[in-house]
């Protein structure tokens, strides 16, 4: 069980230095806004993070 937690835990570090090195700050604020607004159960909090996170990764075809 510790090995699935430190996996998991590996993954989200990983995961998020992948957003910031591709998305920047802005990347991490959304992804920031969506977890906080999903453990929070606060939908506006997480559509918010939700819109910044979609509006970072389409801005350059816009």
């Amino acid at each position: 069980m510790a090995v699935l937690a430190l996996l998991a835990a590996a993954s989200v570090v990983i995961f998020e230095q992948f957003v910031q090195w591709r998305y920047g700050p802005v990347g991490i604020v959304g992804l920031l806004l969506l977890t906080v607004g999903i453990k929070a159960k606060s939908p506006t909090c997480s559509s918010i993070g939700a819109v910044v996170l979609a509006l970072t990764m389409t801005g350059p075809a816009l």
